[in-house]
């Protein structure tokens, strides 16, 4: 595992290739980011080896075969779009260790939940780029912590930078597949992202169902209302089957998404997305013992009214791992990730969220 400061080098080594070596490579001769199955949607980027939400991360994903990235989108105060999977800077950055900022932790309500912090939103972009990418996970994930500090939180648009660049270096079409977070929190700050984030894309020619690119939300108003406004394929995310999403809630809206992963459930959402993004428990379900039961009609139901469908979340660790595929006794070291990936491709999924890319491009073959 190289250190955090060798793999920046090397990041920005690729990206000055792209621009001085690669120019005569044409768009037409491009592999497109959907013309291979299962598609490998690399999420936070190769997260299993580099702090997530880094262009370090996407750049190893890239890297590594993926077809997409998988940034997840909050916002500043004053208006940008960044990386992060929570709106909480405190997990993924060194803002605890910054004690010009230490006045600026609270606690507020973020979509239902009492969340005690520093928030995205109380930051500036100018603030949000002095501090420096950690890893969320330390205690899994030892040999990502060790980079802490050398990677910043990029925005929206130089994650589009860096995708075109390395489009240009691999000679194939690279997808994003932004996650908007806490929709609903946003909206009501005054601070909504999804006229930002279409707009964002549109400016960078992603136009059309057939754009490398997807937007997905476990919300649902803010995807019925991202249909009006943009052709740019959606993607319903599913969360526990007893959880209503939090959107429909604060509208007086019972609807689980377990009722909206039946077949009728499934025909509604197929009127506004493209895709579905379910926990991996919906496919193949898992007993009390942790081994995996048999597939459930999840991936048939939504076939049949059109919907793809991209599970989450593949890992490595032992940890995360059916019992049949754990190797060892040590939760953080890596199992039989291969194992896992065949059982879901035979229950006939389209794609897999994956921490791990280079994984699933290995066992997926030659494209």
């Amino acid at each position: 595992m190289m250190d955090g400061r060798l793999f920046v080098i090397c990041v920005c080594f690729i990206l000055n290739v792209s621009n001085v070596a690669t120019k005569q490579t044409t768009k037409s001769n491009r592999r497109g980011a959907d013309d291979c199955k299962p598609t490998v949607v690399a999420h936070r980027g190769a997260s299993g080896y580099v702090s997530e939400h880094t262009l370090g991360s996407y750049a190893l994903a890239i890297d590594m075969g993926a077809d997409y990235v998988e940034p997840d989108l909050v916002v500043t105060r004053d208006g940008h779009i960044i990386a992060r999977h929570e709106n909480q800077l405190g997990v993924s950055t060194d803002v605890a260790q910054r004690p010009e900022f230490a006045s600026r932790r609270r606690t507020q309500r973020v979509s239902g939940n009492l969340v005690n912090g520093w928030f995205s939103e109380d930051f500036t972009l100018a603030e949000i780029k002095s501090l420096r990418s950690t890893e969320p996970i330390p205690l899994i994930r030892k040999h990502n912590a060790r980079m802490d500090g050398s990677l910043d939180i990029p925005t929206f648009q130089e994650i589009i930078d860096l995708v075109k660049a390395l489009e240009t270096v691999k000679n194939r079409t690279i997808g994003i597949y932004p996650e908007l977070k806490y929709s609903s929190h946003f909206q009501r700050l005054g601070l909504p992202m999804e006229r930002k984030v279409v707009d964002i894309f549109h400016k960078n020619g992603y136009i059309g169902k057939g754009a490398p690119a997807f937007i997905q939300s476990f919300e649902v108003d803010n995807l019925k209302m991202l249909k009006k406004i943009t052709d740019l394929r959606l993607v319903q995310l599913f969360d526990e089957r007893s959880k209503i999403p939090y959107d429909q809630s604060l509208l007086g809206n019972n609807i689980t998404y377990g009722q909206m992963a039946t077949p009728n459930g499934l025909a509604n959402v197929a009127k506004y997305a493209s895709a579905v993004g379910p926990s991996k428990s919906y496919i193949i379900p898992r007993d009390l013992f942790n081994n995996l039961g048999q597939p459930t009609s999840f991936v048939r139901d939504a076939h049949a009214v059109g919907l793809l469908v991209t599970p989450w979340t593949f890992r490595a660790e032992n940890l995360y791992l059916p019992r049949r595929f754990q190797r060892g006794n040590n939760p953080n070291d890596f199992g039989n990730l291969e194992g896992e990936i065949r059982a879901f491709i035979n229950a006939g999924i389209d794609g897999f969220f994956i921490d791990h890319p280079e994984v699933l491009v290995r066992v997926r073959g030659p494209c």
